[in-house]
């Protein structure tokens, strides 16, 4: 099994941990919405980088759920009144 030759100074040894402080983050506002957003990211609440729209919002994908829900809804609803007429007219 391999050994060192020589023991690592105290130097050299600690010039591999000098570089792991912490760093403050940088934040800064959002242009649209003045939300605080760390920079160089986009807006979580409004979904825009650099003035244009990049993300859809957690409010706006839920808004679109609940129209799409509305939609498939309204088209069971539908399907089940065509079948119950189905039937109607074929117990008559």
């Amino acid at each position: 099994m391999p050994v060192p030759k020589r023991k690592r100074s105290r130097q050299r040894r600690d010039k591999r941990f000098a570089n792991k402080g912490l760093h403050i983050a940088q934040f800064c506002l959002c242009n649209n919405c003045d939300a605080p957003i760390p920079s160089h990211t986009a807006c979580k609440e409004c979904g825009y980088y650099k003035g244009r729209k990049v993300l859809s919002t957690k409010v706006e994908r839920s808004v679109k759920r609940g129209a799409v829900q509305d939609v498939r809804q309204k088209r069971q609803t539908a399907l089940e009144a065509q079948a119950q007429q189905g039937a109607a007219g074929q117990e008559a």
